[in-house]
């Protein structure tokens, strides 16, 4: 018997490929901006809290090997802890992406936050190149993140609503676990170039 790959992940990896090719489109805004105003990136990003930025990707970083203990829970058919909720050997894909979901809203709670701060430094969309270029690559981001919360409440909801945990139920943990990887990955991206490459 032929096995031939699963139409859904092999779409949602060519849906990403369009991905990677948007945000390689920010990204050549944002270097672009920079190029024609160097010394106004310069002195704009000296208003950043880098070791606010870089607890934040930890954040998200670490909600990436949460995402995939989910996927790989999932894989074994286990959608519910088997043991006490401190087991997290026992874990099963729900609470792993529980703790997924917990830790993307923190990230987008607090790059909130550090938006706030930064408007009150007085960097805005419209200020001038500078806040438009780190809104734009950093907001569209967020969005994303926040795309990928709403589909890991769908998979939970749809783990829940099912009598028995099927293949189907555990593609879609991977695929939302291939999604939330490229949305970690296009982070570091960004936290390099706009925190460190100053």
């Amino acid at each position: 018997m032929i096995r031939r790959p699963n139409t859904v992940a092999v779409g949602t990896i060519v849906w990403l490929g369009s991905e990677v090719m948007f945000f390689a489109g920010l990204f050549a805004i944002y270097f672009t901006l920079r190029a024609m105003s160097g010394d106004l990136f310069a002195s704009e990003a000296e208003k950043l809290n880098v070791l606010f930025a870089t607890i934040n990707t930890l954040i998200l970083l670490t909600s990436s090997f949460t995402a995939q203990a989910g996927a790989n829970a999932a894989e074994h058919h286990q959608a519910r802890r088997t043991g006490g909720m401190l087991q997290f050997s026992k874990w099963g894909m729900i609470e792993w992406f529980f703790l997924t979901y917990a830790m993307g809203a923190t990230f987008v709670t607090l790059q909130v936050f550090e938006y706030i701060e930064l408007i009150q430094h007085g960097v805005t969309l419209s200020s001038n190149s500078y806040g438009s270029a780190f809104y734009l690559t950093t907001g569209f981001h967020g969005l994303h993140v926040a795309g990928g919360l709403f589909a890991f409440l769908f998979v939970i909801g749809r783990a829940y609503a099912v009598k028995r945990f099927s293949r189907k139920e555990a593609t879609s943990a991977h695929v939302i676990s291939y999604y939330w990887h490229f949305v970690d990955v296009v982070w570091i991206g960004l936290y390099l170039v706009i925190y460190w490459l100053k």
